[in-house]
């Protein structure tokens, strides 16, 4: 695992707790938006793996599924988890009204973390 993997694994951690603190104390759309980048940093770290950088969210999402889910080089849905992620991190963010629910938040929770935990035991082992 490259130095820049790590830093980007560390920082979905903190993302993925912060997003956990938020939701458990009413803050849903926030914590569906700090869940969303624990992914996004997570995709970042793949692709630093393979020495792409991108600077956009839509570049890195296509990047991601292009070199790794279409590859089939990790679970598929890993991808989708990260579109919708995205989807409803917008709603949170640029909505005026909270409109994320607690249950919803909860469930990009639990698919960062589950991507995170992929990630933390296969990033460097990934066949090429």
């Amino acid at each position: 695992m490259t130095p820049e993997q790590q830093i980007l694994l560390d920082k979905a951690a903190r993302s993925l707790q912060a997003a956990r603190q938020l939701n458990n104390t009413g803050f849903s759309e926030f914590a569906a938006s700090r869940a969303y980048y624990a992914m996004f940093y997570v995709a970042t770290a793949f692709l630093e793996g393979e020495g792409l950088s991108y600077t956009r969210h839509s570049a890195v999402i296509a990047a991601f599924g292009r070199e790794f889910t279409r590859t089939q080089r990790i679970p598929v849905e890993y991808h989708r988890y990260l579109i919708d992620a995205e989807r409803i991190r917008v709603r949170g963010d640029y909505d005026l009204e909270p409109n994320i629910k607690e249950t919803e938040a909860e469930e990009l929770i639990s698919r960062a973390d589950e991507i995170l935990n992929f990630a933390s035991t296969n990033v460097d082992s990934l066949p090429p």
